[in-house]
């Protein structure tokens, strides 16, 4: 009896198949034996080092550069190696390619004696000093923001109380402006039940266990979902690769100070500072409407962590008449890092600050 076409296309099928289990087995072995995944590759300095502060500068990969450089700013419960995960996969290197001289801030974690560092410390002192190391560096009288999640919320602080200062445009990625859009986090944090002074006095630092399980309790089942996923495509070693950088990412989530997470908890998912304009930093008012550079708002479709009614006042809330909101698929850390990254925000990003870095 002759072979049809079905027939071979069925033992081909067979023959994936095995094939498939066959490395799923013998690169499961290598996944659960193998070192913490290499993040962070492209070249850098570090420029600048302050207790829990690091301020890196990214060496060029372009021949020619726009004269605004860009400085990044990073949530404070995670490394900044987000930004820059693998080669290929790094938002650093795709802005370097792009022509732009680019800095991050990092955050370390803080010690036993910093534990009251607050928002003004972050907004007043840290960025202000990372600003004036990077003009300085560059010999430029102005420079672009690129805040992440809370380093968005430290950004627009910053932008809102420093308004005579060098910000020549602001983007802003999945940032939350209206904290009681975050109806889930303010569930479980709830004042009725959660005495944060107690808490943050007994503990001073607070521990990135506790960070890190907020963020899960927001999506119990994706870390399970997350490692079926990656035992279907154990044989892919492009996801794999990229699965262990996100796995890292994660696992590192930092403690934070205990009057930063205080003063959090309070003036912003509490009595919403930033929303209603009562939040004070510092003895400063935190008015938004005060920011009027131009401001990019990126927010991710599926972000569970801040959702569209969190982020969507901002554009709403700054002074800005060059402001410009972008919404695109994935969830809130696929909207910076990832294949989707790749495709959707990085070259969005990209194009609108070279329009105003020239």
């Amino acid at each position: 009896m002759s072979e049809t076409s079905d027939d071979r296309r069925m033992a081909e099928q067979v023959r994936n198949m095995v094939q498939r289990a066959v490395q799923r087995s013998v690169k499961g072995l290598q996944f659960l034996t193998a070192g913490p995944a290499p993040v962070g590759l492209t070249p850098k300095d570090v420029v600048l080092s302050r207790g829990t502060l690091r301020l890196y500068h990214y060496r060029p990969l372009a021949d020619e550069v726009y004269r605004v450089p860009l400085l990044m700013v990073m949530a404070t419960t995670n490394k900044s190696f987000v930004f820059d995960l693998a080669p290929g996969q790094s938002m650093v290197e795709f802005l370097l390619k792009s022509g732009f001289d680019v800095y991050a801030i990092d955050w370390e974690p803080p010690t036993a004696d910093e534990r009251n560092l607050d928002l003004a410390t972050y907004t007043q002192d840290f960025i202000p000093s990372c600003v004036d190391c990077v003009l300085e560096r560059s010999g430029e009288p102005d420079l672009s923001i690129v805040g992440y999640c809370m380093g968005g919320v430290l950004s627009l602080i910053y932008a809102a109380t420093h308004t005579d200062g060098p910000l020549k445009n602001l983007a802003c990625l999945t940032t939350p402006v209206n904290w009681h859009g975050m109806e889930l986090t303010r569930k479980w944090s709830d004042e009725r039940y959660f005495d944060v002074d107690s808490f943050v006095d007994t503990v001073g630092i607070v521990p990135a266990d506790f960070i890190a399980q907020g963020f899960e309790m927001l999506r119990p089942a994706q870390k399970t979902a997350g490692r079926i996923r990656v035992w279907e495509q154990m044989w892919n070693d492009e996801f794999v690769k990229s699965y262990r950088a996100f796995e890292r990412w994660g696992n590192e989530t930092l403690p934070l100070a205990g009057e930063y997470f205080r003063q959090t908890t309070r003036e912003l998912l509490w009595r919403n500072g930033l929303m209603t304009g009562s939040l004070s930093v510092g003895g400063i008012p935190v008015d938004l409407s005060r920011i009027t550079v131009p401001v990019l708002h990126a927010i991710a479709e599926h972000d569970h962590i801040c959702p569209y009614e969190a982020s969507k006042p901002l554009l709403e809330r700054v002074g800005s008449t060059d402001k410009e909101e972008i919404v695109l698929k994935g969830g809130h850390v696929s909207l910076i890092a990832g294949p989707n990254a790749v495709k959707r925000m990085w070259p969005r990003l990209a194009a609108w600050l070279a329009e105003r870095s020239v």
